[in-house]
């Protein structure tokens, strides 16, 4: 029985990360709720894994991960780039700018009800996955953090706020076949693109540090993109 809830138990863990950061966000620990975004992901990597390993695989524990990913990696995101938006808008009357932020907790929805519901993405996704999405979000405060105004002038502002909004709300849901890093064997051959995407974004770390998070997103797009076009010749 225990061993039976172990995923369970570490999807659980990734939703206790999404409820804590959201609260932190409006305690304005914005940073430590980019740090559990960043354990959340952990947690979602390995509940699947480990169910995998262990034979223990379900339907409830597939419903129950959408659900923390709704969270951590939905709602989450979405009051983070909230509290980014307020800190654009200069009138305190004008919070209903900072709203369309909510827009991706809204898509995050939509993307993971169709990935329960969806025999196509077993083996790919089908728009940008969710924790690639808060990925992406959760580095924009660590980036003002260690660089500070270098990059306030990009991030704190609210026409591209919502532009980065409406973007990524719009790949959350796309119609576009991108990389799963499932592995059905670790040899280079039916691997190479899943490879070079590690490799990359492993170099990418090392040279640009958190400057390197959104870089690896694009080229991530790009990579699936390209792996598309093969894949039809």
């Amino acid at each position: 029985m225990i061993r039976k809830n172990i995923p369970n138990a570490l999807t659980c863990a990734n939703l206790l990360c999404g409820c804590i950061g959201v609260v932190e966000v409006f305690h304005n620990n914005v940073l430590l709720s980019c740090l559990l975004i960043g354990i959340a992901l952990v947690f979602d990597f390995f509940d699947g894994f480990v169910a995998r390993l262990l034979g223990v695989s379900s339907p409830i524990g597939r419903d129950l991960d959408s659900l923390a990913d709704m969270v951590t990696f939905g709602l989450l995101p979405a009051v983070i780039v909230f509290q980014l938006l307020m800190q654009s808008i200069p009138d305190l009357f004008g919070i209903w700018k900072a709203y369309p932020a909510f827009m991706i907790a809204i898509f995050s929805a939509i993307r993971l009800a169709k990935f329960n519901n969806d025999p196509r993405q077993s083996d790919t996704f089908i728009g940008v996955p969710t924790p690639a999405n808060a990925m992406l979000i959760a580095s924009l405060p660590l980036i003002l953090h260690f660089y500070g105004d270098e990059w306030k002038w990009l991030i704190v502002n609210t026409t591209n706020l919502w532009i980065l909004t409406a973007v990524m709300s719009f790949l959350l849901v796309a119609e576009i076949p991108l990389l799963a890093l499932k592995f059905k064997s670790f040899g280079w051959k039916g691997n190479e693109m899943r490879f070079s995407l590690i490799l990359v974004s492993l170099t990418l770390l090392f040279l640009l540090k958190i400057l390197a998070i959104p870089v690896i997103i694009l080229f991530y797009i790009l990579l699936s993109l390209l792996n598309n076009l093969i894949a039809k010749k």
